[in-house]
């Protein structure tokens, strides 16, 4: 997301938005909204008191949820060493937890709270997600389908809301090539596709989507599965996805929930951020920080034990760094909070158009990465890794990664050997080895779909938004990726994954 353009003077008006002003956040024990919270509580520290919907059994619990997750959490080091001694009572004088659930209806709010902080609310942001790939079809749907259209219409017993932001993802658009346009989605999937695509996408043709008959399957599945549940309604809705064009049932159900808040949000002002994959902050409020660990193809590859992996090594990978989402999503915010026109926008942060950089760049960085800081192995030895090969089908990745698992387990080519002295511990070797190589097969899998990609996300309105900011805020909520510094960030990036795969391997596996 590059510009070049002279900043307006006045910019967009982030920090004066910001001032003073109540939100009610969801979310926010999560990647995403820990970060988001973080950085308007440092960069606007005037900002109003932030209502954080917080799973819990009762409001003690989630007051304890938000001091052990948020007030404690890692990320917010930064700002406890700006407080110091005054950082918890700072915070508590911020942070208000508020029961609740976006599962439920009303969110699990009970009627005195609502009524006390309906009153303060000035905007809302939705960043709850379920963002495992393969959910649940029927838990997907209630968090990532029902869960948005339950916060919007708490939002309307908001009398000051300004603005409702809806955290989504740029793999909405689904399965179709080309580049996507920063566009909503509507009700009829089928006007959908040619509403977000450009005249160079591919055309592809997939059955009419009804989001009610998709919820009432997902319900009529889970009540009536007895055995085997949890595998048969992450199948469902791996089935469902594909049937409809997604990958994914992540994609599928943030695509819905995407629709119904369309549908459903009357004249309230609204925004949609769609993130592409988010990685570790690049600057604030320190470089490297993540939530998690997300990438475990390269904790694997650092231990060589995945030498190999199924894909396109110039398919281009789509990451952008968390400070960037959160920037851009306060500097939109900001902006149609301001202007308070009862429209829909769509800002995706993503890097495949403006700034793309491919598997085989990052594979490159990593091999430089764990050339000159080797992990260990058991015995304390360094462990050798070679450049990552690129294998067309899952069929030669499964075999290929059999025989390496089996060479480095001992199994090949003395597996005879190991059989008559020891049967049953040939055995133990043999179903640890499987193990292994069932773990890389599913991981495999997973990525499969996203390793071949060939979609590609405009992002015309997050750089007119940075167009619309000035220098100081350009500044204070940068995020944009230059050009000229391409290839240095990518790289420190793909070297931070590396540094927090070296802190997250496991030595058990064959």
């Amino acid at each position: 997301m590059d510009q070049e353009s002279s900043p307006p003077c006045s910019g967009v008006g982030i920090v004066e938005f910001l001032q003073g002003k109540s939100y009610f956040i969801t979310g926010a024990t999560g990647f995403l909204g820990k970060a988001l919270v973080e950085k308007m509580l440092r960069g606007v520290p005037d900002v109003g008191r932030l209502f954080l919907l917080i799973k819990g059994k009762d409001k003690e619990d989630a007051m304890k949820r938000l001091k052990s997750e948020i007030i404690n959490a890692e990320v917010f080091k930064s700002l406890k060493a700006i407080h110091g001694n005054s950082y918890e009572a700072f915070m508590i004088s911020k942070l208000v937890p508020v029961c609740g659930d976006v599962c439920s209806e009303n969110l699990g709010i009970d009627a005195q709270t609502t009524n006390e902080i309906a009153k303060e609310i000035d905007v809302i942001i939705n960043s709850a997600a379920q963002t495992t790939w393969d959910a649940r079809y029927d838990v997907a749907i209630n968090i990532n389908t029902k869960g948005p259209a339950r916060v919007l219409e708490f939002g309307k017993k908001c009398k000051k809301l300004r603005l409702f932001l809806h955290v989504s993802t740029a793999y909405v658009n689904g399965t179709r090539q080309g580049v996507f346009y920063e566009k909503p989605f509507c009700l009829d999937r089928r006007s959908t596709r040619r509403d977000t695509i450009t005249s160079k996408a591919q055309e592809i043709s997939v059955p009419f989507l009804d989001i009610d008959a998709e919820i009432k399957l997902a319900s009529v599945a889970a009540e009536s599965i007895s055995k085997n549940a949890d595998q048969i309604m992450r199948e469902l809705g791996t089935e469902r996805a594909r049937i409809h064009g997604w990958f994914s049932t992540y994609e599928m159900t943030k695509a819905m929930g995407e629709m119904l808040v369309d549908s459903l949000r009357s004249s309230i002002p609204t925004v949609i951020i769609r993130p592409s994959f988010i990685e570790s902050t690049y600057r604030e409020p320190f470089p490297g920080w993540i939530q998690g660990y997300k990438v475990p193809i390269l904790a694997a590859y650092g231990q060589s034990q995945l030498p190999c992996f199924v894909g396109d090594p110039n398919t281009i990978v789509d990451s952008v760094p968390m400070d960037m989402v959160v920037n851009a999503t306060l500097a939109a915010l900001a902006k149609h909070g301001i202007d308070g026109n009862p429209e829909l926008h769509v800002y995706h942060v993503a890097t495949s158009v403006a700034n793309p950089h491919s598997f085989k760049d990052v594979f490159n960085y990593a091999y430089d990465y764990f050339s000159s800081s080797p992990l260990l192995d058991s015995k304390g030895k360094k462990i050798s890794i070679r450049p990552m090969e690129f294998l067309v089908s899952m069929d030669s990745f499964t075999d290929l990664i059999k025989n390496e698992v089996a060479q480095r387990s001992g199994l090949a080519p003395a597996g005879d050997n190991v059989y008559e002295s020891d049967p049953k511990q040939y055995l133990r070797m043999q179903l640890a080895c499987l193990k292994t190589v069932h773990r890389f097969v599913r991981i495999a899998n997973s990525y499969k779909a996203y390793m071949f990609y060939k979609g590609r996300f405009d992002v015309t309105n997050t750089k007119k938004l940075i167009e619309d900011m000035s220098i100081e805020e350009r500044k204070k909520f940068q995020f944009r990726c230059r050009k000229h510094k391409l290839g240095a960030l990518h790289q420190k990036r793909s070297h931070s994954w590396c540094k927090k795969a070296s802190s997250s391997t496991d030595s058990s596996s064959c």
